[in-house]
């Protein structure tokens, strides 16, 4: 049986530190959705920091559907994330499994490469970038988004997944060459189902990190044909005044989908990350 255990004056200050953090940190996502009920007048008129609307403005949520083209742009940022993490999967599997098990004389060096690019700043490379998809006529379509997006997550994705490999033993994969098993095969029917922690956590991770970028879909998209679910919110900005509540709303709904996300996969996440960074 384990024993409870005792509620010392340490261990109660570190809770009470920890409810702190808790509250500072879920704050911000209670001012938004109060202040998304809320009218322009009563946001510009408190001067505290919550609001208690005279009467609950729901038509910033309807508004937001209706006149801020929501659905349009939800179902681009789920084709782009979607796209962005099966092509992030695929192609860390393939390269921790050749840095990691096959033996080649670049395979080190072909490895730091790639996680290198965990040391850049997405955001550094938005002229780079603008300037050879624009050589290349790429600006304003699905490969704008798509490249950078899969460029910028597969560092971690192979970090994750080839400090996993590596701690595979090697017996299972000689037993399926005995067997006669390609190396594809092999890939697909015996190492992909052992990396489903990684896996997932890549996953999970690929997608809340692309889910509100909006600094390289500003800079490479012009037209509304593949504009991302960020966009919203600009269709309730004018050159003199802008509704504020339905931006407050948009946002609301944008951020929603992300934490429930991240609340119920979080075990997933963080199991995920402690056994790529301990076995790699």
């Amino acid at each position: 049986m384990n024993k409870k255990k005792k509620l010392t004056p340490g261990r109660i200050v570190l809770i009470l530190f920890l409810i702190i953090v808790a509250v500072v940190q879920l704050f911000p996502l209670v001012w938004l959705i109060n202040f998304s009920f809320a009218s322009n007048t009563e946001i510009f008129a408190s001067s505290s920091l919550l609001i208690i609307p005279e009467e609950f403005k729901i038509d910033n949520y309807i508004k937001a559907f209706t006149d801020g083209n929501f659905l349009h742009y939800l179902f681009n940022s789920l084709l782009v994330n979607t796209l962005a993490v099966l092509i992030v999967l695929g192609i860390s599997i393939l390269s921790a499994f050749a840095c990691m098990r096959m033996r080649w004389k670049l395979s080190g060096l072909v490895r730091t490469i790639l996680l290198l690019g965990m040391m850049i700043p997405i955001h550094a490379t938005l002229l780079p970038n603008y300037i050879i998809f624009d050589s290349l006529k790429i600006t304003d379509t699905l490969w704008a988004l798509l490249i950078p997006y899969v460029a910028f997550s597969l560092p971690q994705g192979v970090f994750l997944t080839s400090g996993f490999i590596s701690s595979l033993p090697y017996e299972i994969e000689e037993a399926a060459v005995i067997d006669g098993c390609g190396i594809f095969r092999m890939i697909t029917r015996i190492v992909t189902p052992m990396l489903k922690a990684p896996l997932v956590t890549v996953a999970i991770m690929t997608y809340l990190n692309n889910w509100n970028e909006f600094m390289m879909a500003m800079t490479y998209l012009r037209s509304p044909t593949w504009k991302t679910l960020p966009f919203s919110v600009l269709e309730f900005t004018g050159q003199y005044i802008s509704n504020y509540g339905a931006q407050f709303a948009v946002m609301a709904l944008t951020a929603i989908p992300a934490v429930v996300a991240y609340i119920i996969l979080n075990k997933h996440i963080t199991k995920g990350v402690a056994l790529g960074a301990v076995k790699g």
